[in-house]
């Protein structure tokens, strides 16, 4: 009964955390690889009010399969922007590839991004504003692996305004989300929990006793 119990109470606290952790952690763009969040099955870009259906694609390495945050490996890399807004089909879009020294990783913003001297200088990659009226795309291959940010700017003629959105990437990502280290450690805490408390002695106790209260078929108890 103790063992069912505390195993019981382990993964009740462990699908608390989880819970808590989903409702707690930041949740807006900003937070989560920028502008690029995920809409159910679609990755969904926001550069100020408009808004596209994101995706890149390794043509030659994972043929039609699409990516949304991270891709897995460096070489050909396919951006498409499918416009969301109908306004994106005749404004000029710019869009730049630099390398991530703002130190952030997956938190930077477009804070982060102004704070580099010279973007020119660490630009691997540079779409110069044009108006792709059907869909945006743009082909970069990646020599190296590493963290990027991808910065999307669009000037409003009618306004004057120009909007960005800017999204950090990984170019050679195979990790494991973190929520999944996140019920990792919070396993081992509750597992440490129990050994300091005695726990996993008491179960061993109780199941060296339930081996010895065991009566082997065919004894004879008369």
């Amino acid at each position: 009964m103790t063992l069912s119990y505390n195993i019981c109470v382990m993964f009740f606290r462990i699908g608390i955390l989880a819970v808590l952790s989903s409702i707690w952690l930041p949740s807006d763009p900003l937070f989560a690889h920028g502008s690029v969040t995920p809409d159910d099955d679609l990755c969904i870009i926001r550069i100020g009010y408009y808004r596209a259906h994101f995706k890149m694609y390794l043509p030659r390495a994972r043929g039609h399969k699409q990516f949304c945050e991270d891709i897995p490996s460096s070489g050909e890399t396919v951006f498409v922007m499918e416009y969301g807004h109908s306004g994106l089909t005749s404004v000029p879009i710019d869009f730049r590839i630099i390398r991530n020294i703002t130190g952030q990783g997956v938190f930077t913003n477009i804070e982060d991004v102004k704070k580099i001297k010279s973007l020119d200088a660490v630009t691997i990659a540079h779409h110069k504003a044009a108006i792709q009226p059907d869909l945006f795309t743009f082909i970069h291959n990646f020599k190296t692996e590493g963290e990027f940010v991808g910065i999307v700017n669009v000037n409003n003629p009618e306004n004057g305004k120009i909007y960005t959105a800017v999204f950090p990437f990984e170019v050679g990502f195979t990790g494991i989300s973190w929520w999944v280290w996140f019920v990792i450690i919070a396993a081992f805490l509750q597992a440490n929990y129990l050994w300091m408390h005695g726990s996993f002695s008491r179960w061993k106790r109780a199941w060296q006793q339930k081996k010895l209260m065991v009566v082997p078929k065919g004894t004879n108890n008369a």
